[in-house]
């Protein structure tokens, strides 16, 4: 009889779309691309897969479910995200007077904290095939070195990525605006983390500065 292919737990992933909804629900209305009830139905549509991949027998099926709503939850919420960062350069380029600095902060934080999350869920998705081929250890190539696997005595036989470390490498990526301890080994890896350094630093040199000279004058 075949043994059932182990599946990587998702409590992870499903508090850091739970946190994508909140913070994409509490941004000021001017930056909303979408009404709420859009991002909570995604939210629903991707959080019902993920729990019935743990709770279910037919995890190949919710697993190309999953697969699919991770994929539009990206798009959305990356096209989202970017939008907003385009509407806040044009609110402190042409309006800045009728903006406040704390406004301008708080936006920019939010903008940020949403960086980190996309796009450690996106790294989670992507890499060596997604979890359930990191857990198996299929024999996919990586898209990223991990420290770990340069010591392999320090770490347990089965050791393997899991998103806690793709959420490492999203804030070290948005903070450092440069690769840290996790290295890109293949081009989407590279591209991917240049998108993400990119967003960082407009969020952070462009309107986090902006604000915070708002508020200094």
């Amino acid at each position: 009889m075949k043994e059932a292919p182990e599946v990587e737990s998702r409590w992870q992933v499903v508090l850091a779309i739970l946190g994508i909804f909140s913070l994409l629900t509490l941004l000021p209305n001017r930056l909303k691309m979408f009404p709420n009830w859009v991002p909570f139905l995604l939210t629903v549509a991707l959080i019902v897969p993920m729990v019935a991949i743990q709770l279910t027998a037919a995890k190949a099926r919710w697993l190309r479910v999953e697969r699919m709503a991770i994929s539009f939850f990206l798009a959305v919420g990356g096209s989202g995200l970017v939008c907003a960062l385009v509407y806040l350069l044009y609110e402190m380029l042409r309006r800045s007077f009728e903006v406040t600095g704390i406004q301008l902060l708080a936006s920019s934080v939010a903008e940020w904290a949403l960086n980190v999350l996309l796009f450690s869920l996106a790294y989670w998705r992507l890499d060596r095939g997604g979890p359930e081929a990191r857990a198996n250890h299929a024999s996919t190539r990586p898209d990223w070195l991990f420290p770990q696997q340069s010591a392999l005595e320090c770490v347990p036989p089965d050791w393997h990525p899991i998103f806690v470390d793709y959420l490492s490498l999203a804030f070290n990526t948005a903070t450092a605006f440069s690769p840290t301890d996790a290295l890109p080994l293949t081009p989407r890896a590279k591209v991917l983390m240049m998108l993400q350094s990119t967003v960082s630093l407009v969020t952070v040199i462009a309107v986090g500065a902006r604000a915070i000279n708002i508020l200094g004058s």
